[in-house]
């Protein structure tokens, strides 16, 4: 493949600003589907999770050709927590497409992603995404953006960008706000920009080889395959190689297969020029990180530098009167090899173990990265216990620093009152407000303790109509004690089944996770207690019987619905001294082994 003709472009955005979507529309318009092949909705997105959640957590790589041009695609997360992806992959590009929402603007990951991009030197082109929207307000997104563009001193060559109007979901792409949609011609204007404004891939074909892996794929055949870009030279099958480890040892390979991208599939070619983003095999223990280079010559390229965690949990062995019953790998060395496994492929996650006890400290970039790892552990058997999140504090002359986060609120005035009020308990400084047409957006610089839990009661104050964004803003002096939960629990005293008559005498004393005929176990919490203080309680206490009856006392049992928890709901709950029991079929609260019960 001619090295001018290739373009590998990033697609960046903020959450939900429509980068699948637009990566969907750009391959299906591009001819290289039959008519009439079915082809999925979130091409990119291929594990369960994604399609679930209908986010993305690893980045993805695919291709399409445009004319005489090869155009590589890579998709990346739009949340924060999965930012070691895109710090890694966007060594591969050679531009980027910055997605903005037409009616939200630039948001706190828009900023993350964008300081990234300008990192690594990229040419960006901003799309302007969802035009379509009723509220869209084109004119005043672009302003922010330049603002944006500003506030992260992007050079002036990088400060006049590009900019294309789109509605990814409708298919089509203006180069004006005013231009007329039955005017439009498909996506291939974005196209278009990406040919004129993204340059070729650098690098010498004379030179010897240089290829960085990136990603970490796997085949069901072939094993582990790393994902890269040919930086230098010339790959090609069977070619004998070294890999330049991060360790900085040398180990000899030699490449069995090379894949190229096509869409959102793998075409198994013979060779690779400079320029070109491949898939590789033949080497099993290969890692994000690793070069691939000339024995004769190796030149390994610089490692990754990846931001360093903020968030840490313990995962440690299940301890609970029902452990082993659910999960298929439970012992402490099922965990550690599983968890050594993630390592490979995610580098923003480290993993150490415990000193105190058994069980290893997991740290990653948030709540929603480490609970992604935990939901995937508990699909692939795994049972487990994890604790409460603690943020990672350092400590510089002699001061403990923390990390804060920036964090957006967008949320009706009838409402704002309620949060700002909450986020002030937590430790929130309002750095910025503004309102308009009933909504207010306001900026808060807040510890990261203050965020853990916060979400649930945020969607309570704002009657679900609010929404929060938060980014990594920096490390800060410690901003003192910050009481998440003010509520007691509900604490199983004896080993029982629940029954409906308990649990509707219960109802009065606070809010049941629970239904009828639950199995449960002594310290398990099944509730949340009305008042502070924790309350130990016996769910399967029945009706005594009895030969008299007494008017109004054999009413119908009435039980309100329980509180359903998600696992990312689960692990925010817990105070210090409780843990989240995770198996494949069950997520469990629970009070430590030797916690002081009251009752």
């Amino acid at each position: 493949m001619e090295q001018d003709k290739i373009r590998n472009v990033a697609i960046i955005a903020h959450v939900d600003h429509g980068k699948t979507t637009l990566v969907d529309q750009l391959f299906r318009q591009s001819g290289m589907f039959r008519d009439n092949q079915d082809v999925a909705e979130r091409l990119m997105d291929s594990g369960d999770l994604e399609r679930e959640r209908g986010i993305t957590i690893t980045a993805k790589n695919g291709s399409y050709r445009h004319g005489d041009y090869w155009l590589n695609i890579i998709d990346t997360p739009g949340h924060a927590d999965f930012g070691g992806q895109v710090e890694r992959v966007l060594r591969m590009a050679d531009g980027a497409l910055l997605l903005v929402d037409a009616q939200e603007g630039p948001m706190p990951k828009t900023y993350f992603v964008l300081k990234k991009a300008l990192e690594n030197h990229l040419p960006v082109i901003v799309v302007i995404n969802k035009i379509d929207k009723p509220a869209a307000r084109c004119d005043w997104v672009v302003d922010q953006v330049f603002d944006l563009f500003v506030k992260l001193n992007a050079p002036d060559d990088i400060l006049d960008f590009p900019v294309v109007y789109a509605s990814a979901k409708e298919g089509y792409a203006l180069k004006e706000s005013t231009d007329l949609k039955s005017e439009a011609t498909g996506m291939s204007i974005i196209s278009d920009m990406i040919v004129a404004h993204i340059p070729a891939p650098a690098g010498s074909p004379d030179h010897p080889l240089q290829m960085q892996v990136w990603t970490i794929d796997h085949s069901p055949y072939l094993g582990r395959l790393g994902i890269g870009k040919v930086v230098n030279g010339t790959l090609s099958v069977n070619q004998p190689l070294v890999v330049a480890r991060r360790d900085g040892s040398i180990k000899p390979v030699r490449v069995t297969k090379i894949f190229r991208f096509e869409c959102d599939g793998k075409v198994a070619v013979e060779r690779a020029g400079v320029g070109e983003i491949v898939a590789v095999a033949g080497m099993e223990d290969v890692n994000v990180g690793v070069t691939f280079t000339d024995p004769d010559d190796p030149r390994p390229l610089p490692l990754i530098a990846i931001d360093p965690p903020t968030i840490s949990m313990n995962f440690i062995p299940n301890d609970s009167p029902f452990a082993g019953k659910e999960g298929k790998f439970v012992t402490s060395r099922h965990i550690e090899e599983r968890l050594s496994r993630e390592t490979l492929s995610d580098v923003a996650l480290h993993v150490e173990p415990l000193t105190e006890a058994v069980g290893y400290r997991v740290s990653g970039r948030g709540e929603l990265h480490l609970s992604i790892l935990i939901e995937k552990m508990r699909r692939e058997g795994y049972e487990f216990q994890v604790t409460r999140p603690q943020v990672i504090m350092r400590e510089e002359n002699g001061q403990l620093l923390e990390p804060f986060e920036s964090l957006t609120i967008d949320v009706d005035e009838l409402y704002q009152g309620a949060v700002i009020e909450k986020l002030g308990k937590l430790k929130g400084q309002m750095e910025e407000m503004k309102n308009e047409r009933g909504m207010a957006r306001m900026i808060f610089k807040i510890p990261t303790r203050g965020l853990l839990g916060y979400r649930s009661q945020f969607m309570t104050d704002t009657k679900g109509l609010g929404m929060m964004n938060y980014v990594f803003a920096e490390y800060g002096p410690h901003a003192g004690e910050i009481k998440n939960r003010i509520n007691g629990v509900l604490i199983v005293k004896d080993p029982c089944t629940a029954v409906a008559f308990a649990l509707f005498n219960l109802q009065e004393r606070g809010k049941l996770f629970i239904h009828p005929g639950v199995p449960l176990y002594p310290g398990q919490i099944v509730g949340e207690h009305s008042r502070a203080a924790d309350l130990v309680v016996n769910p399967g206490k029945g009706k005594k019987l009895t030969n008299m009856r007494a008017s109004g006392t054999d009413e119908s049992v009435v039980l309100t619905t329980p509180i359903n928890m998600s696992l990312e709901d689960c692990i925010a709950y817990i105070n210090d001294d409780e843990l989240v029991e995770v198996t494949p079929l069950s997520i469990r609260l629970r009070k430590k082994t030797g916690a002081r019960l009251r009752g």
